[in-house]
């Protein structure tokens, strides 16, 4: 008994610190990552409502509603494949949720009764705590056994497109370069799932009309820049080679012709990291840090990080700042460190930045 109750007294201890740490930026700005949904295991995605509660995709394939202090699961969430790197993904409101109370979201799929599954792009409605009016916009195919690679990060622009981004689901010798073929993209649809008419490839014989940039591996984070109106990426290299994108129409980001990285056992993809007619990417990391989510930060409760870019790793478990003037990255800065694998990380509503910690939850970061 007195076993027991040490046990308790020390996960009780522990849970304390959890919830509330603290930690120093440079330039003295100090800040404490407070839990504020607790018993989660991976977030992959997560978004605001009007009345301050906060939805959440859990990657195994639950949707959840934190409320109130209370955590309430989604009913009649479509069936997802949950393996490996797939499940439920990300999470997006409509530009003008208040009006129309559309919600979409990403997952590993399958509609064609075949092993395996693709990305798929739903939208649905929120009506007690229920899913209804469900419908998929986009469906990638074919589908594979294959479990890496989904992509999966969802993100609006100011004109009310909607792009997505879909990996290359570990096929990139067919897959990134070929624009008839799903995987290793960014798409565009508005808002009902059709295609814009002004989409690059749509005039194309052959083409995925959604396709809006190619030659990509793995994006898995996705901001809208605030001031310029840019879709950004940031996409997981091999071993090496992360980038950070900025995405333009039609045009070709390299993987894997060029790379920055290498195989994982050591041996090298290819010889090439540019080559014309293939973008750069805006930044890179050696090694690579695995990022995840993605959030330009708006807000004044950070006046050091404000007009800055957030980007989760989760190889080293930290929270990355980077630091852009006119465009550029000029430096970086390891927040939240130890603290766990980051999932994904939104500016909030109330100005805080939330950050989703594998199996730990959501944490805000409260300036001291």
């Amino acid at each position: 008994m007195k076993k027991i109750s040490f046990i308790i007294i020390c996960l009780s201890f522990f849970l304390t610190q959890c919830q509330k740490t603290e930690f120093k930026s440079d330039g003295d700005f100090s800040y404490k990552a407070e839990t504020v949904v607790d018993g989660l295991d991976i977030a992959w995605g997560m978004e605001f409502l009007p009345d301050g509660s906060i939805l959440i995709a859990e990657q195994e394939g639950k949707m959840l509603l934190f409320k109130d202090g209370e955590t309430t699961e989604i009913k009649s969430v479509p069936e997802v494949v949950y393996k490996n790197q797939g499940g439920l993904l990300d999470l997006k409101l409509h530009p003008d949720y208040a009006n129309n109370g559309w919600i979409y979201f990403s997952f590993s799929g399958n509609t064609e009764n075949d092993e395996g599954a693709n990305t798929m792009i739903m939208r649905a409605r929120l009506k007690e705590n229920e899913l209804i009016d469900k419908e998929v916009i986009y469906k990638a195919t074919p589908n594979t056994k294959k479990g890496q690679h989904f992509g999966s990060r969802l993100e609006f622009d100011k004109n009310g497109y909607l792009f997505f981004s879909i990996g290359d689901r570990g096929n990139r010798n067919e897959n990134p370069q070929d624009i008839n073929r799903d995987g290793g993209k960014i798409y565009r649809l508005n808002d009902d799932g059709s295609i814009p008419s002004d989409n690059p490839f749509v005039a194309t014989a052959g083409a995925k009309a959604a396709v809006y940039s190619y030659g990509h591996r793995n994006p898995q984070g996705m901001a809208m820049n605030p001031n310029t109106g840019e879709i950004w990426t940031h996409e997981h290299g091999p071993q090496g080679g992360d980038e950070i994108n900025i995405i333009k129409p039609g045009k070709n980001y390299g993987w894997p012709v060029i790379t920055y990285g290498i195989n994982y056992d050591g041996s090298v993809i290819t010889d090439d990291s540019a080559l014309p007619g293939m973008e750069q990417p805006l930044h890179y990391w050696v090694p690579s840090i695995a990022p995840s989510g993605m959030a330009f930060v708006n807000s004044d409760r950070y006046p050091a990080w404000k007009g800055n870019l957030l980007v989760g790793s989760l190889k080293f478990q930290y929270l990355n700042l980077v630091f852009l003037d006119k465009g550029k990255v000029v430096k970086e800065e390891k927040l939240m460190e130890g603290m766990g694998r980051v999932r994904t990380v939104k500016v909030g509503p109330d100005g805080y930045i939330y950050v989703s910690v594998e199996q730990l939850g959501i944490v805000r970061l409260m300036p001291n």
